[in-house]
């Protein structure tokens, strides 16, 4: 009964309100718990040479968090969504989001545009944006849609958000994650059901990849390749071939 009342409630028109919701406490922060994001991306590149460097601090930081089982637990009491998944869920995502929108913020766009949100919903879900535009009808360079990435017109924003919402359902269906009645089990200070710090560490290489390298076109393929090093704790920069070594500090 509790699966089917849960594959009820959620719907794409849900998924996206959840992400809605997330991004909106993603830039405010939580008060007491984390920082507005101007504050966050402002004290990582402060301790850090360049921005390369201090996205690249910022995102091994929150792969450790999702591994702190301590640190998600504190943000399950506090995060409220509008609509019902496992709270320990929504607070990896609530980090998996802060992480990309911190990048954003360092790279300098503007995170209260419609077409940054969309991007960062795009980067979450790993949804190739020129892949959408160009099945939208949209030519749009590599260096244009950087260039241009505040006038990407509405059509080609409502058809990533629809491929963005698709592919979020699909995950979950895929984990277990919504479809269970239960939150996912913590094992060994680790999330369980596909939102553990492996599925973070990708969302980072994209964030990384698409927002400070301007590689708008990284995304599912690049993903596949990561995935073979997924017991190699490094952060692959795909668009040069470097990599970064994650450190726990």
């Amino acid at each position: 009964m509790a699966e089917k009342e849960m594959q009820k409630v959620l719907s794409q028109a849900d998924m996206m309100n959840l992400l809605d919701s997330l991004y909106s406490k993603s830039i405010q922060g939580i008060p007491l718990i984390s920082l507005p994001i101007e504050k966050m991306s402002d004290d990582y590149l402060q301790h850090n040479a360049s921005i390369e460097d201090a996205a690249k601090d910022m995102i091994n930081k929150q792969v450790i968090k999702c591994t702190t089982s301590g640190f998600i637990t504190n943000l399950d009491g506090v995060i409220t969504l509008p609509v019902t998944i496992p709270a320990n869920v929504g607070s990896v995502m609530y980090v998996q989001m802060r992480m990309i929108a911190c990048a954003v913020y360092m790279a300098g766009y503007d995170v209260h545009t419609d077409q940054v949100q969309t991007l960062v919903y795009a980067c979450l879900a790993g949804v190739s944006v020129m892949e959408v535009a160009k099945k939208a009808g949209i030519k749009i360079g590599q260096k244009g849609l950087e260039n241009l990435i505040d006038k990407i017109p509405g059509k080609v924003l409502i058809a990533i958000n629809q491929k963005v919402g698709f592919r979020m359902l699909t995950k979950f269906g895929e984990t277990g994650a919504i479809n269970i009645g239960k939150a996912i089990p913590v094992v060994g200070g680790v999330i369980g059901g596909g939102f553990d710090f492996i599925d973070t560490k990708f969302i980072g290489n994209r964030a990384y990849n698409q927002f400070i390298k301007g590689n708008f076109d990284y995304g599912v393929k690049e993903d596949t390749k990561a995935r073979s090093h997924k017991n190699s704790n490094v952060i692959i920069d795909a668009s040069d071939g470097d990599t970064e070594e994650l450190k726990d500090e």
